[in-house]
């Protein structure tokens, strides 16, 4: 059995709007928790994308045919509003790997400049 055109792209659209729906404010802030007096919501930087296809079949044999969507998702922990006594602060989360990288890069940088300035200085 065969979609039509319209068919497939009704499903396109039913995926994408699906997409929409996961990328909701829901889903950067958490549901808010209490403890011990503190009222914390945690928030999540989210990002996403969808897409979709179609296809057409051959008239002459019939062997052509076609259909695709796809969507994906990535959520990445930033921190948590923390509110206690009508206070509101921020509390950022501290990404270690980003830490870590950053460190990396830091570290070749000075030993590249390092390398530069010893050769500078040595006589020729």
């Amino acid at each position: 059995m065969t979609q039509t055109g319209g068919d497939q792209t009704d499903k396109v659209f039913e995926n994408v709007r699906g997409v929409r729906d996961t990328l909701s404010a829901r889903r950067v802030f958490g549901d808010p928790y209490e403890m011990d007096g503190c009222t914390v919501i945690p928030v999540a930087k989210v990002m996403g994308g969808a897409g979709g296809g179609g296809g057409e079949g051959n008239k002459e044999g019939e062997s052509g045919t076609g259909f695709g969507t796809g969507f994906g998702l990535q959520a990445q922990p930033v921190g948590v509003y923390q509110v206690r006594n009508g206070e509101v602060v921020w509390k950022p989360a501290i990404d270690v790997t980003r830490l870590a990288k950053g460190g990396q890069m830091l570290a070749a940088i000075v030993t590249v400049c390092a390398t530069l300035i010893i050769l500078a200085r040595r006589p020729r």
